[in-house]
């Protein structure tokens, strides 16, 4: 084997004696890249509103011959998220990787007729929550050093044409803003912090997503005779973006920092 050529094993094993936490790890791009983590050697904190999810994804992964820890908690709550921090390192006695993906659309509505409630709830759980699952990771991340990585989103940041979005986008835009200034503040105590932006992925996000009929009064037509997924010309999947959250929690991407990655198959460059 020549110099830098790594073996099977040693690529099997990214993360081997890592623990990593995973929010909105119950389904979609959080469950797949927490299967992932710990078919790559880490102990996974698998984190979520619902208990059930998460014990789900706990067992898929223990029968797999891994470990993992369920822990159920509201992101957008500091005293939950606090507690599943300290829960966290409780069970595994350290924290090197922090993927904080959980989010929601959302109701999606016309500026005027969105309602405060409306706009609070999705930037409690898209903002608040993931400065919340920063901020309390942080004090166990600056012992040994580690990664956060943040579930973004081409939209508010290239793609604005999707309406009623106005809410969703604006706490995408601003994690990512949030993403770069972190990066910078934690670089001192080798804490890497990038975002991931992903297109139209096959997720469960649909299930809290509420379009109001408002939204009609204020959409123009924008038409893709061909499709607007030009690589694939099909969304995306979860395993596909958990295949970037493994790489950005690994060394491997170890002078990656304040950086925010798009996958969505060139989707953004077409609608842009």
């Amino acid at each position: 084997m020549g110099e830098g050529e790594a073996t099977k094993e040693q690529i099997q094993q990214r993360l081997q004696g890592k623990v990593a936490l995973v929010t909105g790890g119950g389904s979609g791009i959080g469950k797949a890249s927490a299967l992932l983590y710990a078919r790559h050697g880490a102990k996974v904190c698998v984190l979520d509103r619902g208990l059930d999810s998460v014990k789900e994804v706990q067992e898929e992964i223990t029968l797999a011959g891994g470990e993992a820890y369920a822990i159920n908690a509201d992101i957008s709550r500091p005293e939950e998220m606090q507690h599943a921090m300290d829960r966290a390192v409780q069970h595994y006695g350290r924290l090197d990787i922090v993927f904080a993906n959980a989010g929601i659309n959302g109701v999606l509505n016309a500026i005027e007729h969105m309602s405060v409630q409306d706009w609070e709830q999705t930037v409690d759980i898209n903002l608040k929550g993931t400065f919340l699952t920063v901020k309390y990771a942080i004090p166990y991340l600056k012992k040994q050093g580690g990664s956060i990585i943040i579930t973004s989103s081409i939209n508010g940041n290239r793609v604005f044409s999707n309406f009623g979005f106005s809410t969703y986008s604006t706490t995408k835009a601003a994690q990512v803003a949030f993403m770069k200034m972190a990066a910078l503040e934690l670089a001192r105590y080798r804490i890497r912090v990038n975002a991931i932006c992903p297109g139209a992925i096959h997720t469960r996000i649909g299930d809290n997503t509420h379009f109001m009929p408002e939204v009609d009064e204020i959409r123009i037509a924008v038409e893709f005779p061909e499709g607007d997924h030009p690589l694939e010309r099909n969304p995306g999947s979860a395993e596909q973006v958990a295949d970037l959250a493994l790489f950005l929690a690994s060394n491997e991407s170890s002078h990656i920092s304040g950086t925010e990655i798009y996958i969505d198959g060139a989707e953004s460059l077409l609608r842009g």
